[in-house]
């Protein structure tokens, strides 16, 4: 089963007289009495369009049967999301969206904002580590003063001028 093999399962289930057959199929009743209200053209493209996508199979008299694991297999042949690792869970898009708990996670984190906010070799003047922060956090005044307590950055003795640490 293919990783797109869901839209035929969805297309399915969006006609309402698929839906209809399907779930005679499914509570095991005839499907027949369903199909003889349509015309022959439109039972027969109901009929295609539940076996195409693996939800019902002909069975010896003729008759429909709902198949037991499609919903399994294309769950299984979906692609899975790949989950960020590391500091990257905290971020989205650049922008930090969670403040971790963990102490070894915040120092995780810390380490890699001052990285991004000023190079080993920088002295910048206040307002432009809050420029670059803006661009990380919203409370620029607390990832200041926590990259500061972190000893990340040192701060000028009159507060203008921030270093990386040594």
């Amino acid at each position: 089963m293919n990783a797109n093999a869901w839209r035929s399962v969805v297309a399915a289930l969006a006609d309402e007289r698929a839906r209809r057959v399907y779930a005679r199929a499914v509570l095991g009743e005839g499907v027949e009495a369903e199909l003889e209200t349509m015309s022959p053209g439109a039972a027969r493209r109901v009929v295609q369009t539940l076996t195409k996508a693996g939800l019902v199979v002909r069975i010896d008299d003729g008759g429909l049967r709902e198949t037991d694991d499609v919903f399994a297999a294309v769950l299984a042949a979906a692609p899975v999301a790949s989950q960020p690792t590391g500091v990257d869970r905290f971020f989205v898009d650049g922008r930090l969206t969670v403040y971790p708990a963990r102490a070894a996670d915040r120092d995780a984190v810390l380490a890699h904002v001052a990285d991004r906010v000023i190079a080993a070799d920088e002295s910048i003047d206040e307002r432009a580590v809050n420029e670059r922060l803006a661009h990380i956090t919203d409370d620029v005044a607390a990832m200041r003063r926590y990259l500061v307590d972190a000893g990340l950055l040192v701060r000028s003795r009159d507060g203008h001028v921030y270093a990386r640490a040594a």
